[in-house]
């Protein structure tokens, strides 16, 4: 095997409940197997990496590196950086008028000594990664970009499971246990929780069955007014479903009258197109990031729902809440972290034979787990909303599933 002398870690974009585990996980390892190899974690992902800002990774660091598996958030640090947009690397004075951004990066992983760089990150980091990758290949750098998949999407094509994602799922739902009381606090009380999704229903989803899964844990005192009618998931909207808002609404006004409350999931992305549509007519700026994806805390979805909803089902309050920061800064569970050793090892095996690529189950090779080949990988992937588990969960609610709609873009 071809021993790496030096390697670097850096993670980017959102935070997800797998970051600081990952980088415990990568340290672990390399230092299980040969504790001579050197170590630097960039400080704020890429932009740390164009600035040449790091930290080393000290034998104290490495003794006690078990210890990032019970944080969440990244300890080294995020940032929302695409090195192919040089435009918006210049007026955040990454680099200098003239400079290319991704030279700029293959010069400083030269200057510092690194063979090996290891990307935490989703899709867009992944892209950014494969951006990296191909021009260190086809200017003869010799440095190797393995990638690990971090999304609470899980929207990667064509990675079975991301990093980070049950975890999300199981802490939306922990909190939406709590706010789900405030029905006692108003008649008719409309509740719209807003999860993470921009393109993908899966989080939101799976939430909303985490969620049903402690309900079906819980006792309940009906005769006092205890019953899980009122705590349960009255609604499910998703980017990748058709919905009927008036036939919806008069489903759900017979709820509101029956229990006094009704209760909606609905993923940030879903009627974007609808709200933007609005926007742009009133002739409003949609504010969009650097990968030119539309913020969509400034669309506000949850808000949106609960405008169109609460008038038709008579709702004397509307509460909306968001649980996307809660989730996505916790510690991993227990299956995020089998899942992240899994692909940590893996990732540490791959840079020994300097094979670069995503490390995922690959879902068109067999759900084998492989270091991905980089032009393959792609955000965007959409939930299947006719996947088992969620079309049981609607019929058990009510609701009707609708029809698909194309959210690839």
């Amino acid at each position: 095997m071809n021993k790496p002398k030096k390697v670097a870690i850096l993670t980017a974009g959102g935070l997800a409940p797998c970051l600081n585990s990952a980088i415990g996980s990568l340290i672990e390892r390399y230092t299980e197997i040969d504790p001579s190899i050197e170590i630097i974690c960039y400080r704020g992902g890429y932009k740390g990496l164009l600035l040449g800002d790091y930290y080393t990774v000290t034998p104290e660091i490495r003794a006690k590196a078990g210890v990032l598996q019970n944080f969440g958030g990244s300890i080294i640090g995020n940032s929302r950086v695409k090195l192919t947009n040089v435009k918006d690397c210049v007026k955040r004075g990454l680099v200098q008028e003239g400079q290319d951004p991704q030279k700029v990066a293959a010069d400083q992983l030269v200057k510092d000594g690194v063979d090996i760089l290891h990307t935490i990150g989703g899709d867009d980091t992944n892209t950014a990664a494969a951006d990296l990758a191909a021009f260190l290949a086809s200017n003869d750098y010799g440095l190797t970009v393995i990638g690990l998949p971090k999304t609470v999407d899980n929207d990667v094509f064509p990675i079975k499971q991301s990093l980070g994602a049950w975890t999300a799922a199981e802490q939306g739902a922990r909190y939406f246990l709590n706010v789900v009381a405030e029905n006692n606090s108003n008649p008719r009380m409309l509740i719209v929780h807003e999860v993470m999704g921009r393109n993908c229903g899966w989080l939101t989803a799976a939430t909303a069955q985490e969620y049903r899964k402690l309900l079906d844990r819980a006792e309940w005192l009906p005769e006092l007014g205890l019953s899980r009618e009122s705590y349960e998931v009255h609604a499910v909207f998703v980017p990748e479903m058709a919905v009927d808002l008036a036939a919806e609404a008069a489903r759900l006004r017979e709820v509101m009258d029956k229990v006094d409350c009704v209760n909606i999931f609905v993923s940030e992305g879903a009627g974007v197109d609808a709200i933007v549509a609005e926007m742009q007519a009133k002739g409003q700026e949609v504010p969009r990031d650097a990968f030119g994806h539309i913020k969509l805390d400034a669309v506000n979805p949850g808000k949106w729902f609960g405008e169109q909803f609460a008038q038709m089902i008579g709702a004397e309050k509307t509460l909306i809440q968001k649980s996307g920061y809660f989730a996505r800064a916790a510690a991993s569970n227990v299956n995020d972290m089998r899942l992240i050793k899994s692909c940590a090892d893996l990732a540490v095996e791959c840079a020994f034979r300097r094979e670069s690529g995503v490390i995922g189950h690959d879902e068109d090779n067999g759900n084998v787990l492989r270091a991905i080949e980089f032009p393959r990988i792609k955000g965007g992937k959409p939930f299947d909303i006719d996947t088992a588990w969620f079309t049981e969960a609607l019929a058990e609610i009510g609701q009707s599933k609708g029809a698909k709609v194309d959210v690839s873009h």
